[in-house]
């Protein structure tokens, strides 16, 4: 998937969850240990949210795709974020995947699965 189709699918992502009524703080949280797409708030919650696209599962799922690698890194990126911002919340693991189907036509849609406390600190 490029470059392009993946600030796509976050964008998709995130307008998805804002229609559910979570707000966005931060896109594209970077620092050394690792990135999280999408920082937002869900109530008094602070939900750091992993985006996963495929077209296909050739390569597994997109949920699958989440290795315990991933997820520790994702973890510790986390912490930094909170360290950083001097927060203490409470906080939430989100994955949102995206399966694109393509059409005959050309067309093509999204089909969108938000899995809530996907995963926790272990």
């Amino acid at each position: 998937m490029s470059r392009r189709s993946g600030q796509l699918a976050e964008q998709t992502a995130c307008d998805y969850l804002q229609q559910q009524g979570l707000v966005l703080l931060t896109q594209n949280y970077h620092c050394r240990r690792g990135e999280i797409d999408l920082v937002m708030k869900d109530a008094d919650v602070l939900v750091f949210v992993e985006v996963r696209a495929r077209l296909n599962d050739r390569y597994g799922s997109a949920l699958e795709s989440i290795t315990p690698i991933k997820q520790s890194r994702i973890i510790a990126t986390a912490q930094h974020y909170l360290q950083q911002k001097q927060e203490q919340a409470i906080c939430r693991f989100d994955v949102v995947t995206l399966r694109i189907h393509s059409e005959k036509n050309g067309q093509s849609h999204q089909v969108c699965e938000w899995i809530r406390d996907a995963f926790q600190l272990s």
